[in-house]
């Protein structure tokens, strides 16, 4: 394998007159001096924390909409690195970045007398060229992690007897296939393979990483009053600290960065201190630190459910979950529909009901994603793909309308008061809620078929399921049109109708289906709306999460100030899967993918990490092999029983728990997970709740897990704490987390044997989540069972 990459070290040409020269302890005092003579803009211009703008080698456009409502630019000033064109309008910033520069910069938006400072990324991309040699093929195409699976997405070409694919590719490992001539195949000119998690292997491509003993690492150490004090493993060349959107000083005192908290903190009930840096090496991980007015937050109560990286969610899917009222039960009278292809009777009152008698709350659950409410289809409709079963749409996923209620959750009444009894409960409502498309009855579709994208491409085939290749155009069944939002006016409707329900029921925000499947100019305009008539106005908190099977690059593309908050990271998720419900898969996995994850998505994101999900089989089952990791899931539970787990797969679900409570993010606990509920791929993954009459392992685990989330809720480690991998190899993983005084370690071992592990802490005094062997000392020895884990906190 040839792999020819090319790195610009070179800076940008400096074309502001009067930028900032480079240094490290100079600079700071640079910008001490610019923000004693600035406004700090605390109001609602810039809603929430700015994303970092990430460049691209090329044309960049910075569209101002994305961050900025009612402010009027008047001027855009660098910091002295980065060839920026304000345009005559004032509504974009062209920046067109030929060579790499400093790895961090950043820009200044002035309106009138406010500034706002946005860090601003270099490209962090390197080229990169696959060489296949010819062997008279007629096609060759290349899928893999680094065009998401989506062989058109990536040219091949044919090269004085050599097929070359070139990639232009952050750092970390992509695994990947070729595709000749129809048949795929592994990478002859690669000997670096991985299992595929179904039986074979794939090659991998890895991008060599910075020498990461040798990069800046920040930690919280200490505070002091206004005064935070963060430590360093190695003297920065510069500090990029934000209080909100402002830029602040630093200083280097006694081998620390010290920091100030502004004055202007102490009229907020919540700002955060956001911090990043580099060296030589590279970037170093980010820092977030909420306040609590000019204070450092530093007890869990002042937590609230507006803090968006200290949920813990919980999947309803509304039918499956608890059936509340059976007057408004009224499954499908259909011969062909199968069981668990009908309605079972939950509804809204049904979590109201749950939400009353603590289930929640003994849980520590503080979100709540409920499935689609809308109305579905009064008749079953039949899936075209093999073996072509009948289906209800009791999951919600089939609209038939844009503001009803199906009658089959209850009514308008009903979930204003499930919202209304979450709220009084700390508990946040998310709503999943469908745009991609609608059913075939919904008047919208009926009424003007032209809002739909093409069922029949220009080849003749049908344009149905290619996620991938027709992924913005593609119908999920015949009966269910795909609706083509990049027509304004059908934008319009369907940004309008998502404002309708979150309005009317005082929602806190959404679980996007489908997010990947919707053009970004969509996403663009309904967050702009959300920011505007909802946020700006009544300072409601909206969290935005989306579902995107994908690469790191396609599920990051809809994050950003502009568009979401979030995605799911189910590229960890399948990952961890892996890793969790086999034997003999190393920690390492893992490792790579949760680095991967932090160089994409940041060290503190509110990215969802899942214990399962209703497309998918039940983890519980793979974990005790009722269901094979190479067989079609889905078919698995038409063609047989899947019974009690084991108590192997009860273990290993409780690691997974553990795992997803332990990493920053947003944990997402998929209903029955918690007592490790069975089930093979849809629909037999969306079983109906149990809650009474539970085996002793099924209250064992709900029973951990309610621990796990209780800690997760009680330590502000293990939400803002700075994440370090203490340790690992193919059968343990040590994970730390810090929060200023604040510690947690985390101890997995995936072995058959139980293990001492080595902690470099004096763990005296400590405590355990369970009784735990510990000889504590300089260096303290913590005993963990086979398939088990030990968590120690301070």
């Amino acid at each position: 394998m040839r792999i020819p990459i090319t790195i610009f070290s070179v800076f940008l040409f400096l074309i502001l007159a009067n930028g900032c020269q480079r240094s490290t302890l100079p600079l700071a005092q640079n910008v001490k001096e610019k923000v004693q003579t600035k406004q700090f803009s605390t109001g609602a211009d810039l809603i929430g924390l700015a994303s970092p703008i990430q460049l691209y080698k090329g044309e960049n456009l910075i569209q101002l909409e994305d961050y900025f409502l009612e402010a009027k630019i008047d001027s855009v000033r660098s910091d002295g690195q980065l060839p920026f064109v304000l345009d005559k309008q004032k509504k974009e910033v062209k920046l067109n970045i030929l060579q790499i520069g400093t790895p961090l910069s950043n820009l200044s938006f002035y309106s009138g007398d406010k500034q706002y400072d946005i860090l601003v990324k270099s490209p962090s991309r390197k080229d990169v060229s696959l060489i296949l040699k010819d062997n008279d093929y007629k096609q060759v195409q290349i899928k893999g992690e680094m065009n998401a699976w989506n062989p058109a997405a990536t040219l091949v070409t044919l090269e004085g007897g050599e097929w070359v694919t070139r990639l232009s590719l952050n750092s970390g490992n992509y695994q990947y296939k070729y595709i000749v001539d129809g048949n795929e195949m592994n990478d002859p000119h690669n000997d670096k393979e991985v299992s595929n998690g179904i039986g074979g292997t794939n090659s991998v491509l890895v991008i060599p990483k910075p020498l990461e003993s040798a990069l800046t690492k920040l930690s919280t150490a200490s505070y002091d009053g206004e005064l935070i004090y963060l430590d360093y493993t190695s003297l920065p060349t510069d500090v990029f600290a934000y209080w909100n959107n402002t830029r602040i000083p630093y200083k280097i005192v006694s081998s620390q960065i010290q920091l100030t908290i502004p004055e202007e903190a102490a009229g907020l009930e919540r700002s955060h201190i956001r911090v990043w840096s580099y060296n030589s090496e590279g970037l170093s991980n980010d820092i977030l630190i909420p306040l609590s007015g000019q204070a450092v937050l530093d007890n869990p109560s002042q937590i609230t459910r507006s803090d968006k990286e200290a949920q813990i969610m919980y999947f309803v899917l509304v039918d499956r979950f608890n059936n509340g009222d059976t007057g408004n039960d009224d499954p499908i009278d259909d011969e062909r529909l199968k069981p668990l292809t009908n309605y079972e009777g939950g509804d809204l009152e049904g979590i109201t009901q749950k939400i009353q008698t603590g289930y929640f709350d003994s849980l520590n659950i503080n979100s709540l994603w409920i499935s689609p409410i809308t109305q579905n289809p009064l008749e079953a409709y039949q899936e075209y793909i093999e073996p072509q079963y009948f289906y209800s749409g009791y999951h919600g996923y089939w609209p038939i309308s844009s503001s009803k209620v199906d009658h089959r959750f209850g009514t308008d009444a009903d979930m204003t008061s499930m919202v209304e009894m979450a709220h009084e409960n700390g508990i946040n409502v998310l709503l999943d809620y469908v745009t991609n498309h609608v059913h075939e009855e919904h008047p919208l579709y009926k009424n003007h078929p032209e809002y739909a994208t093409d069922l029949i491409l220009p080849d003749g085939s049908k344009n149905l399921r290619i996620w991938d290749e027709q992924r913005l155009t593609t119908w999920f069944d015949e009966f269910m049109p795909s609706l083509d939002l990049s027509i304004p006016e059908v934008r319009e409707l369907q940004v309008d109708s998502t404002m309708y329900w979150l309005q009317k029921f005082k929602l806190d925000g959404y679980r996007h289906d489908a997010t990947k499947h919707i053009p970004l100019s969509f996403w663009k305009r309904l967050t702009r709306k959300l920011k505007e008539e909802v946020v700006a106005v009544d300072g409601r908190s909206i969290y935005q999460i989306g579902e995107t099977y994908g690469s790191r690059d396609l599920i990051q593309s809809y994050i950003s100030s502009g568009m979401l908050d979030s995605q799911f990271d189910f590229n960890l998720y399948f990952v961890s899967r892996e890793v969790f419900a086999n034997q003999g898969v190393s920690f390492e996995k893992i490792v790579t993918s949760l680095k991967e994850t932090f160089s994409y998505y940041g060290h503190h994101s509110s990215m969802g990490y899942i214990s399962g999900n209703h497309d998918q089989v039940r983890f519980i089952s793979l974990a005790s092999g009722d269901v094979r990791f190479d067989e079609d899931g889905k078919m698995a539970g038409f063609n047989r029983e899947i019974g009690t787990p084991n108590a192997l797969g009860y273990a290993r679900m409780e690691l997974l728990m553990a795992f997803i409570m332990s990493i920053p993010g947003v944990p997402v606990i998929y209903y029955g997970d918690e007592i490790g509920m069975p089930g093979a791929g849809d629909p037999d993954s969306r079983r109906m709740m149990r809650f009474e009459n539970l085996s002793v392992m099924e209250g064992d685990l709900l029973d951990s897990v309610k621990k796990l989330t209780g800690l997760r809720k009680n330590n502000l480690a293990m939400i803002y704490g700075d994440t370090n991998i203490v340790a690992y190899d193919v059968d343990y993983l040590v994970l730390h987390r810090q929060y200023f005084d604040n510690e947690v370690y985390v101890l997995m071992n995936i072995s058959e044997e139980n293990k001492t592990m080595i902690i470099p802490a004096d763990l005296t005094n400590w405590s355990s989540l369970y009784p735990t062997d510990i000889i504590s000392g300089a260096s303290s020895k913590v005993a963990v069972d086979s398939w088990g884990y030990a968590v120690i906190y301070k």
